[in-house]
């Protein structure tokens, strides 16, 4: 974990940074999972996002679904889903409780 405020690459904001796994650890063992994603991209694959974007990622999406349809940065910004959340989050001052 970052405890530098830096950018978050989904909604910009200068805020204390986490790692998010594109692939998460719990998928690893999947079978479907391990067709789609090399070793090191499951390892090492990852964005720097602050803990609100974070929290929303995970509660809104298995780990599954993360790993097979949502493992770019690219992906992730498509959703609508996370678009609106990101929209909405770029424009809060300090961090929130999602």
């Amino acid at each position: 974990m970052n405890i530098y405020p830096e950018i978050c690459e989904l909604c910009e904001r200068e805020e204390n940074l986490t790692f998010h796994h594109l692939v998460p650890k719990k998928s690893h063992n999947r079978s479907r999972v391990k067709r789609l994603h090399t070793k090191e991209y499951m390892v090492n694959g990852g964005i720097d996002v602050c803990w609100d974007c974070h929290r929303m990622l995970h509660r809104s999406y298995t780990h599954e679904l993360l790993a097979l349809e949502y493992y770019t940065l690219e992906l992730i910004k498509q959703n609508p889903k996370v678009s609106r959340f990101v929209n909405w989050v770029s424009k809060q001052n300090k961090s929130i409780k999602y």
